[in-house]
């Protein structure tokens, strides 16, 4: 069971809480981080777990998000520079407690 990381990419906060609750919900992911970028108008919500139930995850929200997805991927067994980059993000969301 490989580690991989779903990136999801809606416009507005409102979307994007309620997406990552149905991604959580439809599988067994856990949520890493997010990046709000234009004021929260874009925000990415990034989970991880086995490549599995993070492509069921990302393609329920997909299908079920209150707007439609700007961008979703999915990386399998992501370099170990993908991981520190997404670590770092997740350091300083929890340095400015936006969580």
């Amino acid at each position: 069971m490989k580690k991989a990381y779903g990136f999801f990419e809606i416009p507005s906060t409102t979307a994007a809480i309620t997406a990552l609750d149905m991604m959580c919900k439809s599988a067994s992911v856990e949520f890493v981080t997010w990046e709000k970028k234009l004021g929260g108008r874009l925000v990415t919500i990034i989970i991880e777990g086995s490549v599995a139930d993070v492509k069921q995850a990302i393609e329920t929200a997909k299908l079920n998000a209150i707007k439609p997805p700007a961008c979703t991927v999915v990386i399998p067994n992501p370099h170990p520079e993908i991981v520190r980059m997404v670590e770092k993000s997740h350091l300083q969301m929890m340095k400015d407690k936006i969580i």
